[in-house]
């Protein structure tokens, strides 16, 4: 019998699937990588929108973050900080399944920054351990994003216990200057820089926990007071120097994402520069170009582009020295090929002053 609550019932259904979007009916499953590297991708594309599936596994466990072997209970997507970074192309639905293993003790969930509606996503995906969820969304708008973990309450603890990554829009003819010129690169890195607060006991000495939620009241404590005890690139001081450090050769243009997701930061290249830079990480806007030094916003990806000119070590570090020297947060390129006299060159190398 149509009784008048079922018609209008229809009625909203009818409409709901009307406005419903058109999700991209090609499905593809891109393989994701452990940071710096960034999963392959085309830079630009001809082909029709697609749906791009995803993975995440949160993962939680004990890291180490300095060369004295302090630890932290870090909370991670798929093990790594920052969490994979993800590539897909404006107009392209991202299809997100989040796993929290019976293994785990937190409730987790992810917000999306690059998503409309539904606290980026995090009101969808809340998964208790033993659970998973599924979302999808349309990537409407080109840049690199943030994504977190946002439970209700616990937002920046577990941020700041690793739960962070990035989201690559690529505009679907590719990146261009600020002249609307095509900008292609040779390899893309990702460097999260995250500000760690571990808890101190009466001697001085770092604090060792069983568990996240065992960790849960000291590291607040050590939050609410605002001075981080590391800062550091990649989940720990050194994760991005020496033998890890990132490779490139003389002629190459690499790609810089650069996720922060709590505090402001200024990357500098020592011995190069931006040579085009989105400081906020928006491809929609022109980049600036030849910095120095720029600036990342707290809560946001910042993307630069640099073509290495000579051979070498190259520092790249958060340019609050203290920060940097301090605290940890310092990465390195190491760059092959031949040198440049035509560039720099050493007239006179270190020598006695002459007597006069």
């Amino acid at each position: 019998m149509f009784t008048r609550r079922f018609m209008l019932s229809a009625t909203a259904l009818s409409a709901f699937l009307a406005a419903a979007p058109a999700w991209a009916s090609d499905r593809i499953a891109p393989v994701l990588l452990p940071p710096p590297a960034v999963m392959a991708h085309q830079q630009a594309t001809a082909e029709k929108p697609k749906t791009v599936a995803f993975t995440l596994t949160v993962q939680e466990k004990e890291v180490v973050v300095d060369e004295a072997g302090t630890t932290m209970q870090a909370m991670t997507f798929n093990g790594s900080m920052p969490g994979p970074t993800m590539v897909v192309h404006q107009g392209d639905t991202v299809e997100l399944t989040l796993v929290n293993p019976a293994t785990n003790s937190m409730l987790h969930n992810i917000d999306f920054h690059a998503a409309t509606g539904g606290m980026g996503g995090g009101d969808f995906t809340q998964v208790a351990p033993g659970e998973q969820a599924t979302l999808r969304f349309v990537a409407d708008r080109a840049g690199v994003f943030l994504y977190h973990c946002a439970p209700p309450g616990m937002v920046a603890w577990h941020v700041v216990s690793g739960m962070s990554g990035a989201l690559m829009v690529l505009p679907r003819d590719g990146l261009k200057d600020a002249q609307g010129k095509p900008i292609h690169y040779d390899a893309a890195y990702t460097v999260g820089e995250f500000d760690l607060y571990l808890p101190k006991d009466e001697t001085g000495a770092y604090k060792r926990f069983g568990s996240p939620g065992e960790a849960y009241a000291d590291t607040v404590a050590a939050m609410r007071g605002l001075i981080p005890s590391h800062i550091v690139f990649n989940g720990k001081a050194g994760a991005l120097t020496g033998e890890r450090a990132m490779p490139a050769k003389v002629g190459e243009t690499v790609l810089i994402l650069h996720s922060s997701a709590n505090r402001d930061t200024r990357p500098h290249l020592i011995g190069g520069h931006g040579d085009w830079v989105w400081e906020t990480g928006k491809f929609a806007n022109p980049p600036l170009r030849d910095q120095e030094t720029w600036f990342v916003r707290g809560g946001s990806v910042g993307a630069a582009v640099y073509r290495f000119r000579q051979p070498g070590t190259y520092a790249y570090l958060n340019h609050n020295l203290i920060e940097a020297t301090e605290l940890g947060a310092v990465a390195q390129f190491q760059v092959s090929g031949t040198w440049d006299d035509s560039l720099m060159t050493q007239l006179h190398a270190p020598a006695p002053i002459p007597a006069k």
